[in-house]
């Protein structure tokens, strides 16, 4: 392993990113431009990453397997951990072969064979579908959901286990009907063990003002209890795996 990654942050004894405690990595780059994106110093591919050799991330992985329990694992996220796949693929290999569960927290948006090989490499894909409705998902991101959907479908196909994660943001990604379409896209996916609705935060806002940049969902309100139990249950009427607010 002499690729070297570039690592924006860690997090350890994470609980938010996959099933028990987790390390989770932070990696650098991403082709989506999120409107409300809690991570914009992760955006750019090189930033202020430290260029790290994989086995660092691999001796940490390993050393906090006693921690771990038999839930926890490894969490790769970002940025968008798919932008660096080629260069991860012989590391997943390496935590395969010392038994760490691999968690990819991905957008999808990345098509490729390296991708593929990452994620039959993954025990468990988090996979967040932004908007349902292309020229929304444009709007909120500056791409097409095109290869999102692509990716989803090809998970299903490969019987690859995914989590399915959708943030909804008040009068960005909260349209009845699409809602209903979203719900109706993948209700019928073999592969889906949970779905998960991200309530809107503002958590990231104060790194906007740090790199001078404006946020453009300042206005935004948060979501209501209603709000969140509505879409919780619409989603629960069309999936039989567990559906709930994260």
């Amino acid at each position: 392993m002499t690729n070297k990654i570039r690592v924006h942050s860690y997090e350890s004894m994470g609980t938010f990113d996959g099933p028990g405690l987790r390390l989770v990595v932070f990696l650098q780059g991403c082709p989506f431009r999120c409107l409300y994106c809690a991570n914009p110093d992760t955006i750019d591919p090189i930033g202020e990453s430290e260029a790290t050799d994989p086995a660092k991330i691999l001796e940490m992985a390993v050393d906090q397997k006693p921690f771990y329990g038999k839930r926890g694992g490894i969490t790769f996220s970002g940025g968008e951990p798919t932008f660096q796949a080629e260069k991860l693929i012989p590391l997943f290999e390496q935590l395969k072969s010392n038994g760490v569960h691999i968690c990819l927290d991905t957008n999808g948006t990345i098509v490729s064979d390296h991708v593929d090989r990452l994620h039959e490499l993954t025990d468990l894909v988090l996979l967040d579908v932004k908007q349902i409705n292309d020229e929304r998902h444009r709007s909120l991101t500056g791409l097409s959901n095109r290869n999102t959907l692509r990716t989803a479908e090809r998970l299903n196909r490969k019987g690859i286990p995914v989590w399915l994660r959708y943030v909804l943001v008040p009068g960005v990604s909260d349209n009845p009907a699409d809602l209903d379409a979203w719900a109706t896209q993948f209700a019928g996916y073999d592969n889906i063990e949970r779905v998960e609705i991200l309530p809107y935060h503002t958590l990231g806002v104060h790194k906007y003002e740090a790199m001078g940049l404006k946020y453009a969902l300042a206005d935004t309100p948060r979501n209501t209890p209603e709000q969140l139990e509505s879409v919780r249950a619409l989603f629960a009427s069309r999936f039989s795996c567990p559906v709930l607010v994260n």
